[in-house]
């Protein structure tokens, strides 16, 4: 929150001083009491469990400089209360007040899958010509979005934003809030098909980022996506699509795989450029090729794009690779959806390994009442693409019968399922452990990754 006081604040919210001194600076935003640092605003969120007005005392203590509430209309105190109707909203006022002042230019990345690696690349590129400030972790929503424009400074010269959503409309408030240059939509597949019902009602929530698009900006979208290649922005907005296809304006060619990971050319207009990446698949290639429209977009030398996306070594929790004792631990536990686990099955066929193949996967979530199918379809696959040994965890995935070898695990069973794996991989092996987040499946990995240093 550079340069930011409580009077901005009240000026953004429309809030009310209770008291304390207006002038009193402002470093940052928390909503978390138990990481409330010195200078901060705290933020008291009310959830469906917990109502965090009740840690305000908590967070003040702790070093929080002021605070909003909803909940008082009086107090005393030597720090400042600042009264909103609503903390979230007030939150979001204060996101969109940070927003305005900026004059940088803002990318915006959505999509249903691979919009964290996107977004990593993009940024990557873009740093071959400019300071790039890029969302950091996961704060892609309507509460990390606002806390994330706040974080950007005078110096950054260029945003790279994700923007997430999982509820009809929730993507218009974020995008309102951001008002991004050039918004890139990665593709449209099933996740959270739950809440939003199809495929097309998940392809116009995404397509809603254009309701904050700036006046005469970009959008740019993946043209091999069977939904998105014959899209068309809306009045005012110019399209471009970027992939492998015929009809992209940024497209790879001469595509092959070096040690599992993509090498290609790369055509832009009249510019060819060769790239060559450390990430493993051929769905990156679509990510590089976003990535790199951007940045020429944005006037940077795609050679010196293309070096910056070589170096690019992945994101926590999404298809890092490791090595311990000669086993090969391929780590995508951060999310799933039906296409990056097929993608990340894809990398595990794709590596040339001395021992065996192992897959280890865990539930994907927020599929809706089409679950069950989307995981016997992912059994199906591993039928027709055999790899050795096939763990699984959850209910859900206990359908993906696969191999001659398929040992299930309960939800939860996480220890079974490590102690399991722990005295089968032996040298020379590769596995690979995919699932949503919430099964925690990570914890396995870690371990996993861990026991190398033991």
């Amino acid at each position: 929150m550079e340069r930011m006081t409580v009077k901005e604040v009240l000026e953004a919210t429309g809030g009310r001083l209770l008291c304390g001194d207006q002038g009193t600076p402002l470093a940052h935003i928390s909503t978390d009491s138990q990481t409330a640092k010195d200078g901060d605003l705290f933020v008291p969120l009310v959830g469906e469990r917990v109502d965090a007005h009740k840690f305000i005392g908590q967070a003040l203590a702790a070093g929080a400089a002021a605070a909003l509430t909803a909940e008082h209309d009086a107090m005393d105190d030597v720090h400042p209360w600042i009264r909103v109707e609503d903390t979230k909203k007030a939150l979001q006022a204060i996101g969109s007040y940070c927003r305005k002042r900026l004059s940088l230019p803002l990318v915006g990345v959505t999509g249903s899958v691979g919009k964290t690696t996107t977004r990593e690349m993009v940024a990557e590129a873009l740093s071959a010509g400019f300071r790039v400030f890029r969302t950091p972790g996961n704060k892609n929503s309507q509460v990390g979005l606002p806390i994330t424009l706040t974080e950007i400074s005078g110096e950054d010269e260029i945003g790279v934003l994700e923007l997430g959503m999982s509820m009809p409309g929730e993507l218009t408030v974020i995008a309102r809030i951001a008002q991004v240059d050039l918004a890139v939509i990665t593709n449209v597949g099933v996740a959270h098909i739950e809440q939003l019902g199809s495929r097309e009602n998940i392809c116009r929530e995404k397509l809603s980022i254009q309701d904050g698009l700036k006046d005469g900006g970009i959008l740019l979208l993946n043209g091999d996506d069977p939904m998105l290649g014959r899209i068309q922005a809306r009045a005012g907005y110019r399209t471009l699509y970027y992939g492998v296809g015929e009809n992209c304006n940024y497209r790879a060619e001469e595509i092959r795989l070096e040690g599992g990971c993509p090498a290609f050319t790369a055509v832009c207009g009249s510019k060819r450029v060769p790239v060559r990446l450390k990430v493993m698949g051929r769905h990156h290639i679509n990510n590089a090729m976003a990535a790199l429209a951007v940045a020429d977009l944005y006037g940077v030398s795609l050679e010196k794009a293309a070096e910056r996306l070589g170096g690019y070594t992945g994101f926590q929790g999404r298809q890092q690779t490791f090595e311990r004792d000669g086993v090969t631990i391929i780590d995508d536990t951060y999310n799933a959806s039906p296409i990056s686990m097929l993608a990340a099955l894809e990398v595990l066929e794709s590596i040339k390994t001395g021992g065996r193949r192992l897959a280890v996967l865990a539930d994907m979530k927020e599929l809706g009442d089409e679950a069950g199918r989307f995981h016997r379809e992912i059994g199906d696959w591993l039928r027709q693409h055999p790899v050795d040994m096939v763990f699984t965890l959850g209910e859900l995935s206990s359908v993906i019968e696969a191999g001659e070898v398929c040992l299930h695990f309960e939800a939860g069973d996480l220890d079974g399922l490590h102690g399991e794996l722990a005295k089968t991989l032996r040298p020379g092996d590769c596995v690979l452990l995919k699932g949503s987040n919430s099964m925690k499946l990570g914890e396995v990995a870690k371990r996993l990754i861990q026991e190398k240093r033991e």
